[in-house]
This record gives C-alpha cells, structure tokens and sequence, in this order.
C-alpha cells in the first residue's frame, strides 16, 4: 500500500464521525473567515489593483466576520466595490450567523430541515430548545432583512438630495446593514478618511437611524419574537423583561457618564453646541455596546471616558443578538448575585423568580474568562507595541467584545499584537462558552466521588 493510501486509510479510520452543534458553528466561522480573507487577497478586491497582502485581508475579513469593525486601512480607500461587497457578505453572514444564511437558502430551495440543522440552528441561536427554532430562525430572517431595509431606506432620502443616487443608495445599503449586524464598518472615507461618522455629529438623521439600528440588531432575536407576539410588558418573559430594562438602563447611565465626563473636554464635546453634546453622548452611549462607529474622536476622550467605554463594551449586547460582550443578563445576574449575597441570602431572585446557581456560575465563569483575556491582551499589546495599557486595554475589549472602536492603536500595533487581535475577534464572536463546550467539554466525565468540604477564609 502506497503512503498516499495509507495515509487516507488513517484518516477514514481516525476522523470524527460526527460534529457536535458548538463545534459547526466554530467550524464554520473559521471556514468563512478563511474564504473571505482569500477573496480580499486578490487584487481585483484592492483599489489599486495590487494585493494587500495575507495578514491584511485575514484581519479584515475577521473583523468583518465578527461584526467587530476594526481595520488597518480605511474600508473606502482600501477596498475596491469588489472588496466592498465581499466585506458586506462577511458583515452579514456574521451579524446573523451562517446558519441563518444557510436556511434562508433551504427556505428559497423548499427543501426540508432535519434534526441535526436544528439543533445547529438552536445552538447558533441562543435557545435551550429546538421548539419552534424553525419558525424563529423564519422570523430573524425577515425581521432582519425588514429592519434593514427600512434602515437603508431612511438613509438612502437623508443623503439622496446631497451626495447624489448612487451614493446614497450605496451608503444606505452598506451602513443599515453595517448598523443592525453591529459590525462599525463604513465607506464615508470618500468624504474625509478615517472618520467614521464624525462628519455627521450635528446630523441627528443619520446619528439616531444608525443609533436605533444599533439598539434593534443588539436586542436579540428571542427578544424580538417575544415582544411581537406578546406586546404588553407584563406579559413578556423574565428574560426579555431582563433584556429590556438592562439595555435602556445601561445606556441611559453611559449616556449621563459621557456627558459628565466629556461635556468640557475640547478634543471630543466641548466645542459642540448643547443639542449636540445631548446627541453625540447618546449616540457614544448606543456604539459602546458593540457597534463600533464613532461619532467623536476615541484617541481624544478622557481617562474617565476611557474607563467607562471599556465596561460599557465589555458588557456588551444581548444573547442570541449581533452584539458580542459578557451579554446583558449575564451582566444583571451577576450583579443580582452580589446584591443577594451582600444580604447574606443563598439564592438570586427577580420578578419573583429564582435563578438557578448554575446560570449564575456560568455568568462569572464567563465574566472571568474575558476579563482575564481582556487584562491580558492590554497587557500583551503595551509591551510588543508603542502603545501605552489604557489603549491598550481599549483595544483588546473593542476585539473581545467585537465593538470595533480605536483609539488610533490598531494600525501601530506589531504582528503579534495584529494576530492576538484576531483570535480576540473569532473568541468574542463565536462566544468563550461555545468553544469550550463544544472543544473542552465534549467528553466530560461524570462526578463519580466527592472529597469532603473545607471551610476557607474568604474576604
């Protein structure tokens, strides 16, 4: 037998007969990842008709993958049309998740879902359940597609009578979908390079369409099929209920602790009018929770905006959304969790509901594991880059958290920096639980034995 056949016959013998939900999904990201960086590698997707190179276009197409929108060269200026579509197809494939692209080609073939697809596509989704997973990946399709047509329709008449047809037809398309999948990419480098959307401050149009894009795409889908169905506030689950308090509450503080912070600040606020420190505060306060566009200067805010922006984008969107981050709930168990235990009570309730310890644990698990990643990756990029760690630190939450704000680090950063940015980007985005449930937990031996407690000093 020949080495080539003994090698397929040790392959046939040793692959993995079967993939787990967790492990497709990671799979399959990466898999995209990979065929997007090799698109962005041709020269026909670079403006200048010459390639940009391996390191460039794998950085790019993960970024957009990963609905971060963190870039080392402006999307405008870089990246032909063609280029541009592929970068969009990323957005998209990533702010719904491949599965949701996979189905809606299912749903145009009429072709049948079996149990193994749904399970991938409850796991893809966020839910416990395969009960209705079809009918709620239907509703996240058109809901999608529905909240982004409407997006890049407002957009397309506010820039119509200014930039002329097929701008604002372009920028309509490519920002509402940008907007609702939370990803901070934009093409206004035509106008001036590098600037987001701060050619736009006093522009409440186009500020608050994208601000309430934002807000939508990082609600989740759960949360959407729940209040359309049940409409009364009363009515809705504890999680939705969760969901939107946490959500309205977060950014209403962000939105007072920018101002506060930013309100005198001449480099970011200061030189603006009242209406449109009010604006551009709230619209901080909105891109924070992982949207990436930046309406003010991020290199210019203070420490104290620095710090509050870094938890704001680590805490992040909602579950089963286009947002990333420690999600919503996990945040407000945890924080439950601490309320409970400074009363000296065991459990952790609200809405008159008990939430199990497990859930708990795993939100600090979680919490744990991206802080620890957050703190190290500040860590790392400050000493292999000329980048102090608060910038630093910025830049390793803005990937892990796929937000996609810089504070002008990104493009100054070494190899190794670039490279531990991507892998922040593909564990923010696949999800820190995901991966090590479906790569570390596949076979997890039972408890056959406990050994006895010990009591520890604690505090």
């Amino acid at each position: 037998m020949s080495f080539r056949a003994r090698l397929f016959a040790f392959w046939m013998k040793k692959r993995p007969k079967s993939l787990s939900p967790a492990k497709v999904i990671a799979v399959a990201f990466a898999g995209i990842i990979l065929a997007g960086a090799c698109l962005l590698t041709l020269p026909a997707a670079s403006r200048d008709g010459s390639s940009c190179g391996f390191l460039t276009a794998l950085f790019t197409a993960t970024s957009a993958t990963c609905v971060t929108g963190l870039i080392m060269q402006d999307t405008w200026l870089q990246w032909s049309g063609f280029g541009q579509v592929v970068i969009l197809c990323l957005i998209q494939i990533g702010g719904l998740g491949f599965m949701s692209a996979a189905t809606l080609l299912v749903f145009l073939l009429r072709k049948r879902i079996g149990l193994k697809q749904r399970l991938v596509m409850a796991q893809a989704l966020s839910v416990n359940d395969m009960d209705g997973v079809v009918r709620l990946q239907r509703t996240v399709l058109v809901g999608s597609f529905g909240v982004e047509g409407i997006g890049a329709l407002i957009l397309f008449l506010r820039f119509l009578p200014e930039y002329g047809f097929l701008n604002a037809i372009r920028w309509g398309i490519f920002h509402s979908v940008s907007g609702f999948c939370n990803a901070g990419f934009d093409i206004f480098g035509v106008i001036k390079p590098d600037a987001s959307l701060m050619e736009f401050q006093s522009d409440p149009v186009v500020l608050l369409t994208i601000g309430v894009l934002i807000v939508i795409g990082g609600l989740g889908f759960l949360v959407w099929q729940d209040v359309v169905q049940k409409r009364r506030f009363k009515r809705l689950t504890i999680y939705t209920r969760l969901v939107l308090l946490t959500t309205a509450a977060l950014l209403v503080a962000g939105w007072f602790l920018i101002c506060l912070l930013e309100w005198d600040n001449p480099a970011t606020l200061g030189p603006m009018p009242v209406g449109e420190k009010l604006l551009n505060g709230l619209f901080q306060s909105i891109t924070l929770r992982t949207a990436g566009f930046a309406s003010i200067d991020q290199a210019a805010l203070s420490e104290g905006g620095k710090a509050v922006s870094i938890v704001l984008m680590l805490i992040g969107g909602s579950s089963g959304s286009t947002a990333g981050g420690l999600k919503t709930v996990s945040f407000i168990a945890l924080v439950l969790f601490m309320v409970a235990r400074a009363r000296g009570r065991e459990s952790v309730c609200v809405f008159r509901r008990t939430i199990p310890q497990g859930q708990v644990l795993d939100a600090m698990t979680i919490a744990f594991i991206l802080i620890f990643l957050a703190v190290f990756g500040g860590a790392f990029i400050s000493v292999t880059s000329p980048v102090g760690f608060t910038d630093g630190l910025f830049e390793s939450v803005s990937a892990l958290a796929t937000v996609g704000l810089t504070a002008g680090a990104t493009r100054i950063l070494s190899v190794p920096a670039k490279l531990l940015m991507i892998l922040h980007m593909y564990f923010g985005r696949v999800g820190v639980l995901t991966i090590s449930l479906g790569f570390l937990a596949g076979n997890r031996a039972e408890e056959r034995f406990r050994y006895a407690e010990t009591k520890l000093l604690i505090g």
